[in-house]
Order: structure tokens, then C-alpha cells, then sequence
């Protein structure tokens, strides 16, 4: 009978083990389970461009057929702040007279609107368009220098012609003669087909450096250019580097350079600083200037300044060094130029600071 009754007992407990074990399964359903999968990585591959623009170096997937357009751009302190010199992929900066200096801007990767205010001609700047293949364009001229621009068949458009035609230039009221001349760029190479000149072109590309190469750029510190060419009367350009942008800021007598209808700072990724050989020639102070047998120069980039050579090389103006052209960083480049007399050691500081 004890037995019989422990056997109950037992059968009892097994029997309320067995249902609470069903309630907590029914309390705590199994959640169905979905096998998630990591999304699959898909490498991301590099743009593909299919073009290079020749002066900047940047790729891209336009055409770079067009042809460059250089212009003479006024740097009289009465025509700043300039329109347009942001864009420009090269500018020249060279003396003209009176110990102030007058911008040559070739453009070609970007093509503003407005350039100006426009100025008028000189030779060397008339033979370094030439050289880089550009329209040339200005306003005015002397006419021994309009006869040289015909006689050696330089593709030229002069703003005199034009003056205020409302198609090619207009004159702004808010500036007085000579500085208010400004041109309709987008109507530049319609005019130069209309006269019979060639828009497009093969532009021999300038050397620029790989992104690795970028990477690896050595020399001294320069994070100040000071450039004088000038005492009296004043006339110093100064670049500051801006490491958050890797560029130079550019000014003029400690004045920002700057587009006039924006406010946007001119920034700079390539300083070449050239010394040549300068002559006054007449009474007009008008000079010659030597682009042709190299000489001193300094390059500088990304907060670097490398002592080099300058070369005249298929007409360009190129860095080298013990024999090696020295790449241009990809972006925009100014290139300055200085007299031999008194010289990069008299005119030029750099300094780290």
C-alpha cells in the first residue's frame, strides 16, 4: 500500500513538471529565427576620366579641344578687385611701366562669365600667349605693337575695336578710363571663328606631378612669399599659405586678392617665381623682357619652396632641377617674374612663418 501510494506521489509531480514546462514554452515562444547576412561589399572603383585639362592637370570627362584664351588684365590699384582671375588656369605677373604690374590670365579648364578690367598690349605678354597658344586678347595698343601682332600673325582681338559694343566688351560705370573695360568671355571664340582664327586646339600639356608625387613634394618651409617690386612706389605681393586648403591666398601692398562681385579669395597651388632679364627700351618706360635663356627660380607648393631653374621648354616656362623638369602640383599656377637687377635675393623672402 506505501508503495502504491509513493508510485501516485511521483506520477503526480512528474505529471505538474511536465505542464509548467509546457507553459513557460507557451509563455516564451520560440521567435523564428532569419538568417541575416551581411550585405555584400562592393569595392568602390576610381572615377574614370577621359581627358586632362592641359594647364591645370585636373582629369575630367569634357572635351579640352577648345582653345585657350589669354587676356591682359589691368592691376592698376584703381581696377581691384579684378573679376574673373580665380578662373583663370595660369596668370603671368610681369611689370609693365612705371614699376607696376600688369596680369597676363589664360584660360581654359573654366571660363567666367566677366574678365577685366581688359588693358592694353605689350609684346611679352603678346609672345607668351603665342607660346601657350591662346587668343590674345586686349584693349589697345600702341601702334608699332598693333603692327607686330599683324605682322607676326598672332590670333589677336582688341578691345578698341570692340569698345563697348555691348557683345565682346562693355564698359562698367562704377570705374573710370583706362579701368573699366571688361569682356564678355562667352563670345570670345564665337568672334574669333567669325574673324577666321582657329577655336580649337592641341594644347601641349604643362608637366604635372601624380598624386603620389604630390605626396612626397620636400624643400624648406615656405609658408610667407613676400615679392617686391617696388619701394616707391609701393608695390609688394605677398602669398600665405592656408594649410586647411593646401593653397596660397595671394595680396597686393597687404591686400587680400579677391573677385570683385563675390568676395572669394584668389587661391593659388603652384608660386613660380622666375628672374629674367629686364630693359626699359623708351621713354614711355616700356620694357623688353627675356623669356627665352632661363635663369633662377624658385617653385613653390603645399607649403614647400625648392630652389630650381627656369627653362624654356617648347615655349613653356618650366621648373627644373639638376637637369629634370620638376612637375606642377594639379591646380592653378601664377608665376611671377622678377629683374635680375635687383634680383630674387634682393626681391623675393620666404620665409616658414
Amino acid at each position: 500500500m506505501r508503495k502504491w501510494i509513493l508510485l501516485l506521489v511521483a506520477s503526480i509531480l512528474f505529471l505538474l513538471g511536465a505542464c509548467t514546462d509546457k507553459a513557460n514554452k507557451d509563455e516564451n515562444p520560440k521567435e523564428d529565427v532569419e538568417e541575416v547576412t551581411e550585405p555584400e561589399q562592393i569595392e568602390e572603383s576610381e572615377p574614370q576620366y577621359s581627358n586632362v585639362y592641359p594647364f591645370t592637370g585636373i582629369k575630367t570627362n569634357e572635351d579640352v579641344n577648345h582653345r585657350a584664351v589669354g587676356i591682359m588684365v589691368n592691376n592698376h590699384s584703381k581696377a581691384r578687385p579684378q573679376t574673373g582671375l580665380s578662373q583663370a588656369d595660369i596668370v603671368f605677373e610681369v611689370l609693365a611701366e612705371g614699376m607696376i604690374t600688369r596680369f597676363l590670365a589664360i584660360f581654359h579648364s573654366e571660363q567666367p562669365e566677366v574678365v577685366g578690367p581688359v588693358r592694353s598690349a605689350r609684346e611679352y605678354y603678346f609672345d607668351l600667349a603665342n607660346r601657350y597658344h591662346a587668343l590674345y586678347i586686349y584693349h589697345g595698343a600702341a601702334g608699332f605693337v598693333n603692327d607686330m601682332l599683324d605682322n607676326r600673325n598672332i590670333d589677336h582681338l582688341d578691345g578698341a575695336i570692340y569698345d563697348n559694343d555691348g557683345n565682346l566688351f562693355k564698359r562698367e560705370s562704377f570705374r573710370v578710363a583706362p579701368h573699366n573695360s571688361y569682356l564678355l568671355f562667352k563670345n570670345v571664340h564665337k568672334v574669333a571663328s567669325d574673324i577666321g582664327y582657329e577655336v580649337t586646339a592641341e594644347h601641349n600639356p604643362m608637366p604635372f606631378l601624380s598624386e603620389d608625387e604630390v605626396g612626397t613634394i620636400s624643400g624648406d618651409s615656405a609658408n610667407h612669399v613676400e615679392i617686391v617690386y617696388s619701394n616707391k612706389p609701393v608695390n609688394t605681393v605677398e602669398f600665405e599659405y592656408d594649410p586647411t586648403t593646401e593653397k596660397y591666398n595671394r595680396y597686393n601692398n597687404g591686400e587680400m586678392t579677391v573677385e570683385l562681385e563675390t568676395n572669394e579669395p584668389i587661391q593659388v597651388d603652384n608660386i613660380f617665381i622666375i628672374e629674367t632679364y629686364h630693359e626699359v627700351i623708351d621713354d614711355a618706360g616700356r620694357r623688353a623682357i627675356d623669356f627665352y635663356d632661363g635663369g633662377n627660380a624658385y617653385l613653390i607648393q603645399k607649403g614647400k619652396v625648392q630652389q630650381v631653374e627656369w627653362e624654356n621648354r617648347d615655349g613653356q616656362l618650366i621648373p627644373v632641377k639638376d637637369g629634370e623638369v620638376i612637375g606642377f602640383v594639379p591646380g592653378k599656377t601664377w608665376i611671377n617674374v622678377v629683374p635680375t637687377n635687383p634680383g630674387m635675393d634682393n626681391s623675393v623672402t620666404i620665409t616658414g612663418e
